[in-house]
């Protein structure tokens, strides 16, 4: 028998949080037992648990009243299986509880890719249902495993949201304004953007301690502190990408730009203990990006297949960049869950960092 371990988390409290077991039931016809092996966790798994009641992130997983299982995105090797197109040791990269073991119900099975047809995950987001079956991949490298556990999820949502800015013509703004530009994702959108030669400028907003790592990048034509947002040019047309939640920043920029503030994408809530917003936020020209939403609509626009050639040819190219700068401190066992779950949450992890553990 396989025992389940998984690290649960109150879903009002983030900070309250247990490790459970449990024995695994036995493998229905078709099913199959995966043993996750490593699973990255940024701020991006934060927003999941902030906004887990929200967008449903909650219903992947399940867990009893009250906890929850935050998803995160890694690799996992099968250990057991009762279908017959996958065999024992293949291994898949997707979206993970974080949890010792999952055991999945294959459908849709292609060469590179099968969905968990669970039935509790039948109306959830299909990108976070299909998984890569990477031995059958084109050119995988599995000296990259860990670059794409951290940055793949975090630079897919940078392409789609540099792909939505231009696709609406960047909202008539010549400049662009990114809250929280240390942080991975934002990283990745100043990527996509700057190899844009027809992009508006960038204008990178960071804490004090993050100003002289965010200069270094290159990527921003300005960076200023959170403290000098009244030097933000105001008489300019803006759009924000806003990877912090932070509402007190967010207040003060809208009032800063007035009618200039053009629109204003929610991705991130790095801040996520700050996000109520102010009384100067402007919602009518603001609005909650959902990746999900974006890709399902780029498989309708470019066909099957073509949203993940692009993302990825772009993802590939600056994670190799990301090198320069990024530093993936990778652990295994509770102590490292709990330790990277607590320093994450609680904002203490360098921009530089990014950690990679697994049970």
């Amino acid at each position: 028998m396989t025992t389940i371990s998984e690290f649960q988390v109150r879903k009002d409290t983030l900070s309250e949080t247990r490790f459970t077991e449990r024995t695994a039931p036995p493998l229905q016809d078709g099913d199959v037992l995966a043993k996750v092996d490593h699973f990255a966790f940024t701020a991006n798994n934060v927003t999941y648990g902030v906004v887990g009641e929200r967008i449903g992130y909650w219903k992947f997983f399940p867990a009893d009243d009250g906890w929850g299982v935050i998803p995160v995105w890694g690799f996992a090797d099968i250990v057991a299986s009762n279908h017959p197109d996958i065999k024992i040791g293949e291994r898949l990269y997707g979206y993970w509880p974080m949890a010792s073991h999952l055991v999945m119900t294959p459908g849709n099975v292609k060469d590179q890719r099968l969905s968990d047809a669970a039935p509790h995950r039948a109306e959830l987001p299909p990108v976070y249902n299909n998984y890569q079956r990477v031995n059958n991949e084109p050119g995988y490298d599995a000296a990259m495993d860990d670059d794409r556990m951290v940055l793949f999820p975090l630079y897919a949502t940078s392409f789609c949201l540099y792909d939505f800015l231009k696709d609406n013509d960047w909202f008539g703004a010549a400049q662009i304004i990114i809250p929280s530009a240390s942080s991975k994702t934002a990283i990745g959108t100043a990527y996509a953007i700057k190899g844009d030669e027809a992009s508006p400028l960038l204008v990178g907003l960071t804490s004090p301690r993050n100003k002289t790592a965010v200069e270094a990048l290159g990527l921003y034509d300005t960076v200023l502190t959170y403290d000098d947002i009244a030097d933000v040019d105001a008489n300019t047309p803006a759009v924000i990408v806003d990877m912090s939640g932070n509402g007190d920043v967010l207040s003060r920029l809208h009032k800063h730009l007035g009618e200039n503030m053009r629109y204003t994408s929610n991705v991130g809530v790095t801040h996520f203990d700050a996000n109520k917003m102010g009384p100067d936020f402007i919602s009518e020209r603001s609005a909650m990006f959902f990746a999900p939403s974006h890709i399902q609509k780029r498989a309708q626009d470019w066909g099957p297949g073509e949203f993940e050639k692009r993302a990825g040819a772009f993802w590939r190219e600056a994670a190799l960049k990301s090198r320069d700068w990024l530093k993936i401190q990778k652990e295994t066992g509770d102590d490292a869950v709990k330790h990277a779950y607590d320093e994450v949450l609680s904002g203490k992890t360098p921009a530089e960092k990014a950690w990679v553990v697994g049970f």
